[in-house]
């Protein structure tokens, strides 16, 4: 076996790749992470305060969220690539570890974002899309980025990630799914999606109501969930494979409310586009010939910093920059200017030949890179333009001139080498590689032994109800087994895949929602749930789990939902200004239907409906108290429903 892994290993590490899906995961890594702490954000105070806004425990959360916020745009921008990697996945360790956000707001999205950002930390993220790479460039800037080679990395940091976080996703949870009587009976895709509190704004009823389409799609996501770890990485298809996920994940992210969850589990297939197809993407998208000369002098470390700049961003290299000294005198539309001249300005001559200068420059630039084009159109307005114009002939008479070659230093500028995991691990001699790969080998093979303990002990010995506390030796495996568990899920984000199966919606009969009297003594919907019973934006993700998964369940805990309870009514009352001493809070209840079996049209059975009264509940001296019928809750809580059943059709 180890053997076995550490030929996989060498091979894929001697296989040169470009870099570009390694840096575009990075960006949309950064992307997601970014938008899910803007939502903790948004929602610290229900999420982290014991009370909304009455009992604030963690007053210095939203600077530490701020921290985390700057630590992801480093890593969508490329900035400080490992430290920024490194303060992000401390965080998501402290965060989940350290406050409430796990215990009541989690939904196996915070694994998943842990394990990514573990991996990422190994892996050549300031290759590409990185202002890394720039600022690597800008410490030589008399070296032409034609002079730069094209950064490639290893095909090793491609596959790793993908056959980790996941193909032992997917073959976890496809075990899970065996266990499921809606997933066996082709319907795994069809249960959540008809479910109120599960579904996005869009109502996908038309697709839905489609029996054979919908039980093609469960068998076919457990065919691909199972077998993708072992041919994911075939040539021939790992297409087949890409657009496959794609589609289920784009899928989860429109048609359900947990699109942080189908985001994540998206910006991995960036990894699985074929090299190939960046090649024929960018010679599709790149012009044949430069749209836009540019001559600037040699000898001025502005105008070569200029250079290496605007061809970082120029992503589909439309601009070209050529030394006034060497190649004026082969341009024709430059044939009347002396040299003198031009070196006084950044002189440039599009594909028609017209010549341009100064910040006319500038913008000729931007226009011609085409995705800044608008900063182009602005900077040509009267007032915009003429300021532009003075700072750009301010700058530009005050520029210093350093005759120098390639390799020299100027004043002011420190070189550096980019120090990442990566580049210590893998861009070394031979021998230390291969040295370093024997380690890489074991490491892999230990989390492969992690995945393994956690996918027999609740994918198969929890699932197959095995008594594992009959003799001492097996109480002493479970204890060793949990331990490692909470190590392995802490740390790496190794964790049970069993989210929506028979025991999440089994019985799940009822649905509760909460309204309001307001100022006029009538009652107001909270904008929490909706009359169809729908969790409304912007309570999708980690907020619709905590009602979803923890509150409202098969078998609801009074005791759990009263507090939940707690914390949505005292945040509301505060968002919406109501007297919370004066507030009458109604928990509505009404029927939901969860079934096993096709039943046509259920999403809109289940979105309608009346509502009844479940109780009430009130504050008093911000104390909660609840007047919840205990009967009817008794009932819930062990599954003993009330409403008629629906007959399959």
């Amino acid at each position: 076996m180890y053997h076995f892994i550490f030929t996989k290993l060498y091979q894929l590490h001697n296989k040169p790749a470009p870099a570009t899906g390694i840096g575009l995961f990075r960006l949309l890594y950064g992307i997601v992470l970014f938008q899910e702490i803007c939502f903790l954000l948004y929602f610290h105070h229900l999420i982290f305060d014991p009370i909304p806004y009455i009992d604030v425990e963690f007053p210095l959360i939203p600077f530490f969220l701020c921290l985390w916020a700057a630590a992801a745009l480093f890593i969508i921008v490329g900035y400080q690539c490992q430290n920024a990697l490194i303060a992000s996945y401390l965080f998501w360790i402290v965060f989940v570890q350290f406050t409430p956000m796990q215990r009541d707001f989690d939904g196996g999205f915070d694994a998943f974002m842990t394990g990514s950002g573990f991996f990422l930390l190994f892996m050549p993220t300031d290759k590409a899309f990185a202002l890394d790479q720039l600022r690597l460039k800008l410490s030589t800037p008399f070296r032409h980025y034609s002079q730069h080679p094209k950064p490639t990395v290893s095909s090793l940091s491609y596959h790793l990630p993908v056959f980790i976080c996941l193909g032992f996703l997917y073959f976890d949870s496809a075990i899970h799914k065996l266990f499921a009587e809606h997933w066996r009976n082709g319907l795994g895709a069809w249960l959540p999606s008809t479910q109120p509190y599960y579904v996005s704004a869009i109502n996908m009823s038309w697709l839905l109501n489609q029996e054979i389409l919908q039980k093609t799609i469960g068998y076919i996501i457990i065919v691909f969930q199972f077998s993708f770890i072992f041919f994911f990485s075939n040539r021939y298809l790992r297409p087949i494979y890409l657009f496959i996920g794609i589609g289920l994940h784009l899928g989860i992210t429109i048609s359900l409310n947990i699109y942080p969850f189908g985001l994540g589990m998206l910006i991995f297939y960036s990894l699985l586009i074929p090299f190939s197809w960046w090649r024929c993407l960018a010679k599709a998208l790149r012009p044949t010939q430069p749209l836009l000369l540019i001559y600037y002098d040699k000898d001025c470390p502005l105008c070569n910093r200029t250079a290496l700049t605007v061809n970082h961003f120029d992503i589909f290299k439309c601009i070209e920059f050529k030394d006034a000294q060497t190649f004026s005198n082969k341009q024709p539309a430059l044939s009347a200017l002396p040299l003198d001249t031009l070196l006084t300005d950044l002189y440039s001559v599009d594909e028609n030949g017209k010549v341009y200068n100064g910040i006319n420059t500038y913008i000729q630039i931007l226009m011609k890179m085409r995705y800044p084009f608008l900063i182009g159109w602005l900077l040509r307005t009267p007032g915009i333009h003429h300021l532009a114009r003075a700072i750009y002939r301010n700058i530009a008479d005050n520029r210093q001139r350093i005759p120098c070659n390639q390799d020299c230093t100027i004043p002011n500028t420190t070189q550096f080498k980019l120090h990442s995991f990566y580049g210590r691990f893998f861009e070394t001699d031979n021998l230390q590689s291969r040295r370093n790969l024997k380690t890489l080998t074991k490491a892999v093979f230990i989390i492969c032994l992690l995945q393994i303990n956690s996918s027999i002990h609740y994918g198969l010995l929890y699932r197959l109800n095995v008594d594992t506390r009959s003799n001492p030796l097996m109480i002493a495996l479970t204890q060793a087994s949990n331990s490692i568990l909470l190590l392995s899920h802490s740390f790496i984000g190794i964790t049970p895949h069993a989210l929506y199966l028979h025991d999440h919606f089994e019985g799940y009969d009822s649905l509760l929602a909460i309204t309001y009297t307001n100022d006029n003594g009538d009652e107001a919907w909270l904008p929490f749930i909706n009359q169809e019973g729908r969790i409304l934006a912007p309570h999708w993700g980690r907020v619709h789990s905590m009602w979803a998964n923890i509150a409202v369940t098969p078998n609801i805990d009074a005791t759990r939902l009263n507090k939940l309870i707690m914390k949505i009514t005292a945040y509301w009352a505060h968002r919406l200004h109501l007297d919370l001493d004066n507030a009458l809070f109604t928990i509505k209840i009404k029927k939901n239907s969860a079934p096993s079996y096709w039943v046509y049209d259920l999403l809109n059975k289940n979105l309608s409906g009346e509502w009844s009264s479940l109780g009430t509940v009130q504050w008093k001296q911000q104390q909660f108290h609840s007047n919840l019928n205990q009967m009817l809750l008794d009932n819930l809580s062990t599954q003993s429903s009330y409403w008629p059943t629906l007959t399959p059709e």
